[in-house]
């Protein structure tokens, strides 16, 4: 089945159809999350945020884009979603413990390994993620669909809603702020 009678089937009421667009799809969503959220447990939770997401609005699908670009849309929304609660909730965290409340305030892992890294380059991904972690939304966007899901610019434009020259120049700027970020590290590390 195409992945467009994947999603009609999915309407219909057919598991193993969405059982089928999950096995498709699971591997580039978690991979996504994952670059995302630098938390292997996250980026699981957020999988399966994304695919009960695709199972109840899989009627609202207009195929305006292809199936591939939805899932990815779903799932960058998904993983800024995750972040945007997940600093909200270390605010609060913060403003607890402030004021005498009990609540431990969580502070992030000291460093991430991105399962998909070989061992040799371990270290340099742990510095390249805290930097990408820094970017702002839009371009860590452009750079994790572009970069590290290799995903064309056409598409990334797709997922993104945004015009290619404008994913263009937000992988230029982050590429940029990364390059600053990374110097500082290397910087750092002669002293």
């Amino acid at each position: 089945m195409t992945d467009s009678e994947l999603i009609v089937s999915i309407v219909a009421g057919n598991r193993s159809a969405f059982r089928e667009l999950y096995d498709k799809y699971k591997s580039r969503v978690y991979n996504t999350a994952i670059s995302y959220l630098q938390s292997v447990a996250d980026a699981e939770e957020v999988t399966q945020d994304v695919f009960v997401e695709i199972f109840h609005s899989a009627a609202k699908f207009k195929g305006q884009s292809s199936v591939g670009t939805w899932v990815y849309r779903i799932t960058v929304n998904k993983c800024l979603d995750y972040l945007r609660y997940r600093n909200r909730k270390k605010r609060m965290g913060f403003l607890a413990s402030l004021f005498g409340e009990s609540n431990e305030l969580k502070v992030d892992a000291p460093h991430f390994e991105h399962p998909g890294v070989l061992l040799e380059n371990k270290e340099k991904s742990t510095y390249l993620f805290q930097a990408i972690d820094k970017l702002p939304e839009q371009q860590k966007s452009a750079f994790i669909l572009s970069q590290i899901e290799e995903l064309p610019q056409k598409e990334v434009a797709e997922v993104m809603q945004l015009s290619q020259k404008a994913v263009e120049s937000l992988i230029q700027r982050a590429k940029g702020n990364l390059r600053k970020e990374l110097e500082k590290f290397y910087l750092e590390r002669r002293k």
